[in-house]
């Protein structure tokens, strides 16, 4: 297996596949319709201009799951923490392609200097939260009844993990700022 930073033209289609079951088939996304492939590669362009949206891909090159960070929060005062999901197609379930995943998408996050990571996920789902847990991420609460899907109100715990220390204070002015995926590929790329 490898993994590597996805490519909205080629991957977008299959992208598109593997999240269909989660939306249409589950409550594990609360979307109601499943995004097309040109909504996909419009997503993963968004994401892609400040954070990673990996591929992990077989050796024939069938794409078989791919994991993201997105933006926690708009206000400004969020901009260190990001949100994270992963999707890896059912015939892959177990055979750790979420674990692999994550840990190159936490690596490219803490290069980036985020500070804090977060994970929404829709209960019950056992192997989400063994994943998420299984990454050194923590139960932080439950929004319980939060919302509706399959004919019925669905909890979300929320998960988090701290990738480093946070660092700034009233004396020593804000943090240093996380750099976008482009100037991490690219010093001299323009923010």
């Amino acid at each position: 297996m490898r993994i590597r930073l996805s490519d909205p033209a080629r991957d977008a289609e299959r992208a598109a596949e593997i999240y269909w079951p989660s939306v249409e088939d589950s409550y594990i996304s609360f979307e109601e319709v499943a995004p097309d492939a040109a909504e996909m590669a419009s997503r993963m362009r968004a994401t892609l201009t400040r954070t990673p949206w990996l591929v992990a891909e077989e050796d024939d090159g069938l794409v078989v799951g791919y994991a993201y960070a997105s933006e926690h929060r708009q206000r400004a005062g969020y901009r260190w923490s990001v949100d994270i999901s992963a999707y890896v197609d059912a015939g892959f379930h177990g055979r750790g392609v979420g674990k692999a995943l994550y840990a190159e998408l936490l690596g490219i996050l803490a290069r980036q200097g985020f500070v804090n990571v977060y994970a929404g996920i829709a209960l019950p789902n056992d192997a989400s939260v063994r994943l998420h847990e299984s990454i050194g991420m923590s139960l932080i609460g439950v929004y319980e009844r939060v919302g509706f899907k399959l004919g019925g109100w669905r909890d979300v715990a929320w998960y988090g993990m701290r990738l480093a220390e946070p660092s700034g204070d009233a004396l020593a002015g804000p943090p240093a700022e996380p750099i976008t995926l482009a100037r991490l590929i690219d010093p001299s790329a323009p923010d």
